[in-house]
């Protein structure tokens, strides 16, 4: 489960009714929204039309688990979880491979859910060179406050970008000469697949691995060599061990 659905209320988020529709009109981005289970009344319904509009996520839940959340007790039946940094356009990882003189490098998240992992690829994404983070909108989790902190300044330098849908994604970018490689354990070993050139690398969800509709859409699927007597690595542990073997195999075919 996401560490986000257990954190306190930060400044990241906003509660109430009428600053939550303000929010929206601003256009101040939200990633998320509880609302209480079975509240329909005319303030609540015109935030859901807000947040349909904007295709922002929608979670209904109790009177409990909102008063848990809240830090000003008048939540209103309303709470909504804003980005902590504003997301980049696509353009702009293109912008940065170009200004850098080097062939794009992204990072795709398949519904990443544990705002730590996220921070953590980030910061991975920048230190490997990566031009760009691309995130889905709904299913995972968004730039909250705990993925500016675990990303130790990477998100002032590295494009996040999210889109509705991560297969839709790749398939556009294969049209500006992009391939793309996914993790998972029943691949080919790193070492035997070219990862040099314009490349996505995706990464899959803590726990279901790359769906199959975007495993489907790359062009290959890497393994990662393990020796020890479990099966898995965290999320952004194997993002880096991926990473990194791009970046040595960049440097040596220079």
């Amino acid at each position: 489960m996401s560490e986000m659905t257990n954190e306190k209320v930060s400044e990241s988020y906003i509660e109430g009714r009428n600053p939550v529709i303000e929010a929206f009109r601003s256009g101040k981005t939200i990633d998320k929204l509880y609302i209480l289970d079975g509240a329909n009344d005319g303030p609540i319904m015109t935030i859901k039309r807000e947040a349909k509009k904007h295709d922002t996520y929608v979670k209904y839940v109790s009177k409990e688990r909102l008063d848990q959340m809240s830090q000003t007790g008048t939540h209103q039946g309303v709470i909504a979880c804003t980005a902590a940094y504003e997301y980049s356009e696509m353009e702009d990882i293109f912008e940065l491979a170009e200004k850098k003189g080097e062939a794009p490098f992204v990072y795709i998240l398949d519904n990443i859910e544990d705002p730590h992992n996220l921070g953590a690829i980030i910061r991975t994404a920048n230190l490997s060179g990566a031009h760009g983070v691309i995130i889905p909108k709904n299913r995972a989790v968004g730039l909250t406050s705990t993925v500016a902190r675990t990303s130790a300044g990477a998100l002032n330098y590295t494009p996040v970008v999210r889109v509705t849908n991560i297969s839709k994604t790749i398939e556009e970018l294969k049209k500006k000469g992009m391939w793309f490689v996914c993790a998972d354990m029943d691949g080919e070993i790193m070492y035997n697949l070219d990862l040099t050139g314009s490349i996505g690398l995706v990464i899959g969800n803590e726990g279901e691995g790359v769906s199959r509709l975007v495993r489907e859409n790359c062009d290959y699927i890497a393994s990662i060599p393990m020796k020890g007597d479990i099966d898995s690595l965290n999320a952004s542990v194997a993002a880096g061990v991926l990473g990194f073997e791009i970046v040595r195999q960049r440097l040596h075919k220079k």
